[in-house]
């Protein structure tokens, strides 16, 4: 399978204080890659560098094969962007804002607006300043798809929405992805929405790659335990990558799964979720 970008040794400092610290990953084409991290852990920062937005102090960026600094308009060209905050001009109707958006895209694609419009039940004479949040990121997301790009990047697009307008956004992605050639690059700190559409798992700490996996992969290699108390001692206790005491019991998540259910035959084994396995790393790391 192919990179359909990847990322080799970006390092970014701000005031001083390194941000990003060496990074470098690749995302494959035809899949939903979900780049998570708690707030501050550096998602936006890399999405903006990878953009040309901000300037990175070293590091490459290659999209479709080629390189960013060499074929920045030929690669933005098939790239549609959705950002935390819109990046829409408030002033604006969104009749405007497609006037002034759609010649920048070599195919751009009037039916398909309209289509997108009319399924997300905007009216184009509304001006953004009167739009709901998840109105606002819905009609990011219908500019970024009018132009029929191969790369979907999304900066916390889920964020602060209500569960009806997430579930929409995600539909979106998987109809999306479900095209030969198409990919997502969707950032985030809500992982119930990876749990239920990503393909991989990229999860950035305090500006380092902790993990770069397979999303099944990952859980697999993980399990919740739960179990008494008294069967802890301090050789397991190795074992667990996080772990909480409670009364007489305990639950820990842990990436030696084997040997934790030969220890404690009698533990609740689970299946964890993104979100187990994101908090847990970081409070081993805390």
């Amino acid at each position: 399978m192919d990179y359909v970008m990847e990322v080799k040794n970006l390092s970014k400092s701000y005031k001083g204080k390194k941000v990003l610290k060496d990074i470098s990953f690749g995302i494959y084409e035809g899949c939903i890659t979900g780049f998570i991290g708690m707030n501050g852990a550096g998602k936006t920062t890399t999405i903006k560098s990878i953009m040309g937005l901000l300037k990175p102090d070293s590091g490459e960026v290659n999209v479709f094969g080629m390189s960013m600094k060499e074929n920045e308009k030929a690669i933005k060209d098939r790239i549609g962007i959705v950002y935390d905050n819109g990046f829409l001009y408030n002033e604006l109707t969104m009749a405007d804002m497609r006037s002034v958006i759609a010649p920048a895209y070599s195919h751009w694609d009037n039916d398909v607006y309209h289509s997108l419009m009319k399924r997300f039940r905007l009216d184009e004479k509304k001006s953004i300043s009167s739009l709901s949040r998840g109105m606002r990121m819905k009609y990011a997301l219908v500019l970024a798809l009018s132009h029929h790009c191969d790369l979907l990047l999304m900066d916390e697009p889920t964020s602060g929405l209500d569960p009806m307008v997430r579930k929409q956004l995600l539909e979106i992605m998987r109809e999306f992805v479900s095209e030969e050639g198409k990919s997502v690059f969707f950032s985030t700190h809500i992982t119930t929405d990876l749990d239920k559409i990503a393909d991989q798992i990229i999860m950035l700490h305090k500006g380092k790659i902790l993990f770069n996996e397979d999303k099944e992969s990952l859980i697999e290699a993980h399990a919740l335990v739960k179990g008494d108390k008294s069967w802890l001692n301090p050789e397991n206790r190795k074992w667990f990558l996080a772990l909480e005491e409670r009364g007489f019991h305990f639950e820990g998540l842990t990436n030696e799964k084997e040997k934790v259910k030969m220890s404690m035959d009698s533990a609740v084994v689970e299946r964890p979720t993104i979100e187990d396995i994101m908090v847990a790393y970081i409070e081993g790391r805390v």
